[in-house]
């Protein structure tokens, strides 16, 4: 029960990252804004969760579980609330920014739970939570494009509300209480995290201008130089800070950058451009919304069924780094399908092979990913989780970035995207070889069973 009410709180967090994906056209309609504004809407999500994630993690293991839960939950919703509100695409953007400010704590919350209850057998309920959010992204794209065809736009928000009430409800009937997991202070780098945001946004906002006003902006370059004047500073804050959010001394480690790497590489392939599919195949190909996101819906239900299988099968008997590599490597397959003309059938029919074929990709690779990333700090289960979904975050947060740039620059014409997806399969196949280096697990000695009882 603790499991699947806790998963339950993923699956509303991860409807919500795709769920508008399908509206983007009707916002920027109803909302009198460009396809380039909308599209924050998806990027202002990722930044949220990517600023929320350092300090969920720490929160969750110093102040405990429970608490934490049920204020993130509960905020989660009332901000769903807001957005279905709104009249502007500007408040519109905030309010995802503090939706996904607030959904981001529940990530590392579940795995500290699940971990706390499996314990040492906790590698496969942490893989099952990887077909939690491919599940959530097969919903959204359903869910919004019935929502945004037959009724108003504002009904994909205002549908969290009795969803997330029933969830907060059983979470604080069914959660162990509990008190601070460790000894250690709070200890939360404010600055640090805002310095990082501050990176991110910044990078995002140069790349929009770029992509609007063309190379010989001197206000686009002024942005990217901004980023790297706060990345800078964040490099700096880290180093003196006595509670980093990413402790440079893990940077050092081969281990630790070889991971986290491939996580931002993963997480610029598998997630961030998915997003636009449903624009893209609604403005190039003429399909309609609830059309278009089937095709998020198909890849989502590869993704989780093949999350599923590789967790309860795959894991215990291959290792890590083979699961990897062959997810990569079928990623790569469905973004070249994704990048070229339909052969021999309907472009709906191509779309819909090419989206599968993603989504078996990155099933495969996501539970073992997922599971090496905790073997470099078993101790502290939350901030491994967390730093991971933050390095997947900022690769998805770059790629949409740079794709809602290429459009801005092709005077709004989304078949560029073309050109993105086929980038990102040559991204993720030459970062393919340096799996090689991901940690390996370990497998355990089947434990003596007591025929007495």
């Amino acid at each position: 029960m603790v499991f699947a009410v806790t998963s339950g709180t993923l699956l509303l967090v991860s409807i919500d990252g795709t769920v508008v994906a399908t509206a983007l056209p009707t916002l920027s309609r109803e909302l009198h804004a460009s396809i380039a504004w909308t599209t924050w809407t998806i990027s202002a999500y990722a930044l949220g969760t990517v600023t929320g994630l350092p300090l969920a993690g720490r929160l969750s293991d110093v102040l405990g579980r429970k608490r934490m839960f049920l204020i993130f939950a509960s905020a989660f919703t009332m901000t769903s609330l807001f957005c279905g509100l709104v009249d502007n695409i500007y408040p519109l953007i905030a309010l995802r920014f503090l939706q996904a400010l607030w959904g981001s704590g529940l990530m590392p919350s579940t795995i500290g739970v699940i971990s706390d209850q499996f314990g040492n057998d906790r590698d496969r309920p942490i893989g099952l939570t990887t077909t939690i959010f491919p599940l959530g992204a097969m919903l959204g794209p359903a869910v919004g494009g019935l929502i945004v065809t037959y009724f108003s736009w504002r009904l994909i928000f205002f549908v969290n509300l009795p969803i997330g009430l029933v969830l907060v409800v059983l979470l604080w009937r069914l959660l162990p209480v509990d008190g601070p997991r460790n000894n250690r202070t709070l200890g939360i780098d404010i600055i640090g995290v805002s310095l990082f945001a501050l990176t991110i946004l910044w990078l995002m906002l140069g790349l929009g201008k770029l992509g609007e006003l063309g190379w010989r902006s001197a206000a686009a370059w002024s942005l990217l130089v901004m980023s790297i004047l706060f990345a800078g500073a964040f490099w700096y804050r880290q180093e003196h800070s006595a509670h980093p959010i990413v402790a440079l001394a893990l940077l050092k480690q081969r281990r630790f950058v070889i991971v986290n790497a491939l996580n931002l590489v993963y997480g610029a392939a598998a997630f961030g451009v998915f997003g636009l599919v449903p624009l893209y195949a609604q403005t190039k190909f003429g399909m309609r919304p609830l059309e278009a996101g089937a095709l998020l819906t198909v890849r989502a239900a590869g993704m989780a069924g093949m999350s599923t299988v590789t967790s309860l099968f795959i894991l215990r008997r291959f290792g890590y780094r083979r699961p990897m590599l062959v997810g990569f490597l079928v990623l790569v397959l469905g973004l070249v399908l994704l990048s070229i003309p339909p052969v021999a059938v309907s472009a709906s029919t191509w779309l819909t092979i090419a989206c599968l074929v993603c989504g078996l990709g990155v099933g495969v690779a996501g539970p073992p990913s997922n599971n090496a990333a905790l073997q470099l700090m078993p101790e502290q289960v939350a901030e491994v989780s967390a730093l991971r979904s933050v390095f997947r975050q900022t690769g998805g947060i770059i790629a949409i970035s740079v794709a809602a740039a290429a459009i801005a620059a092709s005077a709004q014409d989304p078949s560029v995207l073309t050109y993105v997806f086929i980038t990102l399969a040559v991204l993720t196949l030459i970062s393919a070889p340096s799996i090689i280096g991901v940690p390996e697990n370990r497998p355990r000695a089947r434990q003596p069973q007591n025929v007495l009882g």
